[in-house]
């Protein structure tokens, strides 16, 4: 009588371990292969192996889910778990997370880490409220705009024809306080646009430029970083939440050190880049009257917050910080 018993308990056992084991499906545009897909894909498998592989991910990489709007689409079906996304795309979650995209606020990387510092878990905390469970973001880097044709002043930017992402209304309200006609794209279509003609410029990372193979269309790159960009891995809450308390430490934990590590490999990166792009023909222009720039910058800060895209709670929270933070180097 014992053997069937032990045989019995052994599969309820193996039952309830198939049924604790969860496998969540993520995506990205960025293709296979590259330095942080590698990293992100090492962390994955940490995380099995801590968890015993009660938590699993799957990646679709190089965009065959889509971009990152129809992910979010499958997200809310429950077809897509989550996915690592320009913070630009999680907009409608929560406008204010981009208030460290604002043009010309950010001067140094000093800055950046020092803001950062005391805002990243407000934002986190903005996006889970509308569901979105986030881990460590990630730095994209600081954009510098890129055209076929010299730009040194606000007024050369009128003959642009700028590339701004799809579903990014806070881009398309800056681009425009610049008097530049935004055309919104996929990041998959900027490539051929430029051989085509339909833009003639870009507002990007350097090591983004370099990967995506857009210098080749470009010639000329203004020499002032206007822009601040980072990215996150954004998971659905209600399917996050699927993980038990324990699994979920063990999730932020690694995915937390992962991309800490993608963004300081990222800053490294966009450094190299810039030296590369210089040293291939690119070549560098130094802005004229850089406080007509500012100024222009803070008029746009401005609209955005009288358009509501942004709050101004947020806003003069992040300038807060940034004047402490000033007040304190000169201190």
């Amino acid at each position: 009588m014992k053997k069937p018993y032990l045989f019995l308990l052994a599969i309820m056992f193996c039952s309830a371990s198939v049924v604790s084991a969860e496998t969540f499906k993520l995506a990205t545009i960025s293709p296979d292969g590259l330095g942080w897909m590698v990293e992100f894909r090492s962390g994955l498998q940490r995380i099995s192996y801590e968890t015993e592989g009660r938590v699993e991910f799957k990646v679709y990489p190089g965009g065959v889910q889509g971009d990152d709007a129809t992910v979010l689409r499958k997200m809310r079906i429950r077809q897509i778990h989550g996915g690592v996304f320009a913070a630009g795309s999680l907009t409608r979650f929560f406008p204010d997370l981009q208030v460290y995209n604002l043009p010309l606020q950010f001067r140094s990387y000093e800055e950046v880490d020092a803001v950062r510092k005391k805002m990243d878990s407000v934002i986190a905390a903005g996006l889970e409220e509308a569901g979105i469970k986030t881990f460590a973001f990630t730095e994209t880097g600081f954009a510098y705009l890129l055209a076929k044709e010299s730009v040194s002043s606000v007024r050369d930017l009128r003959k642009l024809k700028a590339w701004i992402p799809d579903n990014d209304p806070i881009a398309a309200e800056l681009i425009k306080s610049f008097d530049v006609s935004p055309i919104p794209l996929n990041i998959t279509d900027v490539l051929p646009a430029l051989q085509t003609g339909m833009i003639n410029s870009v507002v990007a990372p350097p090591a983004v430029v370099l990967a995506l193979q857009w210098h080749n269309h470009l010639g000329y790159l203004m020499n002032l970083p206007l822009v601040y960009i980072y990215s996150m891995l954004a998971m659905d809450a209600k399917a996050h939440s699927k993980i038990s308390r324990e699994d979920q430490q063990v999730v932020s934990s690694v995915m937390n050190d992962v991309f800490d590590s993608i963004g300081l490999d990222a800053r490294s990166d966009n450094k190299k880049a810039l030296a590369a792009l210089s040293k291939i023909g690119i070549e560098f222009v130094e802005p004229r009257n850089v406080e007509e720039w500012k100024s222009v910058s803070d008029v746009s800060v401005s609209q955005l917050m009288n358009s509501g895209e942004i709050s101004k709670e947020m806003v003069e929270k992040y300038l807060g910080f940034l004047r402490e933070f000033r007040a304190d180097k000169i201190d």
